[in-house]
């Protein structure tokens, strides 16, 4: 098939939405991701289905075909092309755990660590999570729109094109609902989707102070049954963590959360080990997340569960007093581990999915076959979309980036640089 010159187009133009197929080609590695359909555990976490020098079709925002050029061209007439200039295709990355919606930030906290204070002492003195709170009630939900639209756009820009947004910095029935009305607005307004988690239980607020009971009844009584009403999450989320919610009180938070249909996510083990992570494995928990501080004991139980474990190594490296979770030792057992940024005002201001994945492979020894597959296919399992998203196979959504690399191995290698061209649905949504 000869290509016309007034339809090729370069990864560094501009797209608009088109008419007829899609045809990226010219790619040194097309990293399909393609296997089981389910999340990938031991090996198979290296097993990428690249397709060298290979080409992708997509049709109506879907892809139709993934192969060599000379199998796409009897399926397809006049396509608009996109030449990857010998660079490599992925599916877009799948961050499986943020804060998207916040006012303000933590710059002054990102000071004082540097000059030798904790995050749990910043957090005693009345900062932490409490500050973005105060802001975040104070902000209007327009506020609210507009700066999460432009992390959104960072996001986009990284080659991320899947979120799960949680709630967690409102802490009262209205604030809470605000946030995911927020995160609702902004997959409306934007191309990145997003995937809604209430976390009502983040913390507990000021005016609660020493009445976490009462706290926890008004996440149950009062703020599950609207945001359920609403239709507002698909998750609800607990911080399980010593000093905030006990074990008895995620227990009857998440409880809850399963009466009114909402699939559990949860935040354990990240300073200490008491058995939260083993809560999230009793009650079918579709994640843990964090678990920094998890024991053979907890691995096990996540396994046996079918738990996939969330691991943040972004949030350790930027608090700079955690040690790093047992990733090597979580594979070997055969959990689906997925990596996700934290993105945060406060442990974890990185929306790079890409540094993420250089943090997995140099301290916590995950190999960057690994790496990608925790960044796509499996973070797309655990958000019950392995079915649309997370791998470039026949049927799929079109969520794909093409990167400044020659090879898969160069993302994390590379970190903190290279750019990317990435389509939603098989349309140009951002470029850097």
């Amino acid at each position: 098939m000869r290509l016309p010159e007034d339809r090729k187009e370069r990864a560094g133009g501009v797209t608009h939405r088109h008419k007829g197929d899609l045809l990226v080609m010219n790619a040194a590695q097309v990293v399909t991701l393609a296997g089981p359909a389910r999340a990938r555990t031991g090996g198979e976490m290296r097993e990428l289905g690249i397709v060298g020098g290979g080409a992708m079709l997509v049709r109506d925002g879907r892809i139709a075909a993934v192969g060599m050029l000379a199998e796409m061209e009897p399926q397809t007439e006049h396509p608009e092309i996109v030449d990857a200039g010998g660079r490599i295709v992925t599916p877009g990355f799948v961050d499986a755990h943020t804060h998207l919606v916040f006012a303000g930030n933590r710059a002054d906290e990102f000071e004082k660590r540097c000059a030798g204070m904790t995050y749990r002492q910043i957090a005693a003195e009345g900062g932490g999570i409490c500050s973005t709170v105060r802001r975040t009630r104070a902000a209007s939900e327009a506020e609210l729109a507009a700066s999460a639209e432009r992390y959104a756009r960072w996001f986009l820009a990284g080659g991320t094109t899947t979120v799960e947004a949680k709630s967690g910095y409102g802490l009262t029935v209205e604030d809470e609902l605000k946030i995911l009305r927020v995160i609702r607005r902004v997959g409306e307004t934007t191309p990145l989707r997003c995937v809604p988690t209430f976390l009502g239980a983040h913390e507990i607020p000021e005016e609660y102070a020493g009445q976490a009971d009462e706290y926890v009844r008004l996440v149950i009584e009062e703020m599950l049954p609207r945001v359920a009403e609403e239709k507002l999450a698909e998750y609800c989320d607990i911080f399980c963590e010593t000093g905030v919610f006990t074990l008895g009180q995620a227990r009857r938070v998440l409880t809850a959360a399963k009466r009114h249909a909402l699939g559990l996510r949860m935040h354990a083990d990240q300073f200490t080990a008491f058995g939260a992570s083993d809560l999230a494995a009793e009650l079918g928990a579709a994640t843990c997340d964090h678990l920094e501080q998890s024991g053979e004991q907890s691995i096990e139980a996540l396994k046996r569960a079918g738990v996939q474990p969330v691991l943040l190594p972004a949030s350790v490296y930027a608090i700079g007093s955690q040690k790093y979770p047992a990733a090597r030792a979580m594979i070997e057992a055969g959990l689906a581990v997925v990596l996700a940024t934290d993105f945060n005002p406060g442990s974890s201001p990185t929306p790079s999915m890409r540094i993420v994945m250089s943090l997995a492979c140099t301290q916590m020894k995950m190999t960057p076959a690994e790496a990608l597959t925790a960044a796509t296919i499996n973070a797309a399992h655990s958000l019950g979309r392995g079915h649309e998203i997370g791998s470039l196979e026949a049927g799929k959504t079109a969520d794909f980036a093409i990167h400044e690399a020659e090879d898969y191995r160069e993302l994390p290698y590379f970190f903190g640089a290279g750019g990317c061209a990435v389509f939603a649905a098989g349309v140009r949504v951002a470029e850097s």
